[in-house]
């Protein structure tokens, strides 16, 4: 893992302040995305399973959850611009790399079969647990691992009971229903919990 950080940052110095052009700056990103893969191979490879590697799991997935709202987010209201056709060409290329930029467009095809449409890029990404994005499975992850640390501490405290109830609450969910709401509504709501659940870790265990 400390290789794997140092060589990034000897690295990252050789890039300079600013990329030259469009073509430097998406290697650029290539490369953060293969050194954050690079370290968590490593972390998830190495390290015992004990409390440093549940909470570093942890941090993964609090931000992990976060990314993948803030991502859908952004397209339902900021890339589509007012006047053009909802399912048009624009609509179509800017979902699709919004499930490249998750590594998700082939899992996309893979569980629906068929063409690009918001509602099912937001039930990938929302409430599929078997997406390693989606908010789902991110929850999923986060009440194991809060469990593991409470086994290992001998308490339940306010971040498993508020971690258990937004994992329910996406269970209970349906995609119908959160669109009829409001998907801006519900993500919304939903980094503010996601936020509020790294609060309570802080003051349950670091503070």
């Amino acid at each position: 893992m400390w290789e794997a950080i140092n060589s990034a940052w000897l690295e990252l110095r050789r890039f300079g302040n600013q990329p030259g052009s469009r073509e430097e700056l998406t290697r650029f990103l290539r490369w953060v995305q293969e050194s954050s893969l690079r370290f968590d191979g490593s972390a998830y490879r190495t390290m015992l399973r004990n409390d440093a590697y549940w909470f570093s799991r942890i941090g993964v997935y609090v931000e992990r959850a976060d990314n993948t709202a803030r991502i859908l987010d952004v397209k339902y209201h900021l890339l589509l611009p007012a006047k053009e056709h909802i399912g048009g060409p624009l609509d179509y290329y800017q979902w699709a790399g919004i499930l490249r930029s998750v590594s998700a467009l082939t899992a996309y095809h893979w569980v629906y079969r068929e063409s690009l449409k918001p509602w099912l890029v937001a039930d990938l990404l929302i409430l599929n647990d078997q997406m390693p994005r989606s908010l789902a499975s991110c929850y999923e992850n986060l009440v194991q691992n809060l469990d593991r640390i409470s086994g290992k501490y001998g308490r339940q405290g306010p971040a498993q009971r508020q971690a258990r109830t937004v994992r329910t609450r996406l269970q209970n969910r349906r995609m119908e229903e959160i669109f009829q709401s409001g998907l801006h509504e519900f993500i919304e709501a939903f980094i503010v919990d996601n936020d509020s659940l790294g609060q309570a870790i802080t003051r349950q265990y670091l503070a």
